[in-house]
């Protein structure tokens, strides 16, 4: 029996994947931490930040002990990229995944090798006949498109467009609008590397996409098994989006299947979410998307376990 962990840190939460080599899943967990608050505006993560990130890692840790997991791996995407107190950063995760496997730290990756993480991850459990397929990793700081042989990321997600454009609560018609502009734009600068009118299935993964398929669906909890692989149509998801947008966050804290700690963004993801719909009709024909809690952890166990032992000093 081997036991390995992926940890994944956005802008917007951290997560863990444990994964046991004869068993499957052994645990998987989502804490937001908001790494990325502030550091489109000041260029540097926050003190308080980086000790919400911390206190978090610390208790994945702690499970990883008790789950005796040998081999771990830790990626840090957009928010990490932008801050200029990274090596603060890096040297909290170090010191912890130290505990786990000597010598193991975050790691910053691309945003095109994100995309494949995720794209791993997201069509595991997909027929393959319904290729070929386009996933959107929509996050944080970043939103990633990627096709089987074609991947880029963009710099938008909810909570770097929540700071940069839709301050209000609820964000204003002007916001909006300005907001949509700026999504237009980074979906057609995607479109001339990912060939989107190629694709059969379009995949929504991550936090804004599996809270829209459990409100879309009416769940009164956040139930992940409903969630995986349902298939929501765009029709019923812009009702959703729309009534989002409307609400304040307060509001929208309200209702259970919304995480507080998204609740303040969601209304931008909305947003990203309805004018790829609109994109994805329009070039494709689609009328729906297929919801995967699964995503780039997957990705990352799947490398884990294909990886030879290594021995360790």
């Amino acid at each position: 029996m081997t036991r390995v962990a992926a940890v994944d840190c956005g802008t917007n939460s951290i997560r863990l994947l444990i994964h046991d080599t004869d068993t499957g899943e052994v645990s998987r967990r989502n804490t937001i931490v908001r790494l990325g608050q502030g550091v489109d505006e000041t260029g540097q993560f926050a003190p308080a930040a980086i000790e919400r990130t911390r206190a978090a890692l610390a208790d994945y840790v702690e499970e990883m002990q008790r789950e005796h997991v040998t081999r771990v791996r830790m990626v840090a995407t957009s928010a990490t990229r932008d801050a200029a107190n990274r090596e603060d950063f890096f040297a909290m995760t170090r010191d912890l995944l130290g505990q786990i496997q000597p010598g193991a730290v975050a790691e910053v990756i691309s945003g095109e090798e994100e995309a494949a993480l995720s794209f791993a991850g997201a069509t595991a459990d997909i027929d393959p006949a319904r290729g070929p397929f386009c996933v959107i990793d929509l996050g944080g700081g970043s939103t990633e498109f990627v096709m089987e042989d074609h991947a880029v990321s963009t710099q938008m997600g909810c909570v770097r467009i929540t700071e940069r454009i839709m301050r209000t609560d609820p964000p204003t018609a002007e916001e909006t609008a300005e907001a949509r502009k700026l999504i237009d734009d980074n979906v057609t600068a995607a479109s001339a590397t990912v060939p989107f009118a190629d694709a059969k299935t379009f995949v929504g993964c991550a936090g804004t996409f599996t809270t829209l398929s459990a409100l879309a669906q009416g769940l009164e909890s956040y139930d992940p098994t409903r969630i995986h692989m349902s298939e929501i149509p765009f029709e019923r998801l812009r009702e959703v989006t729309a009534d989002l947008r409307s609400k304040t966050a307060a509001q929208r804290r309200e209702n259970p299947v919304v995480h507080p700690g998204r609740a303040d963004v969601i209304g931008s993801g909305s947003t990203v979410v309805e004018q790829l719909m609109d994109a994805f009709e329009c070039e494709a024909g689609a009328t729906s998307f297929i919801i995967s809690e699964k995503d780039i952890l997957d990705g990352i166990v799947t490398g884990l376990v294909q990886e030879p032992d290594v021995p360790q000093d």
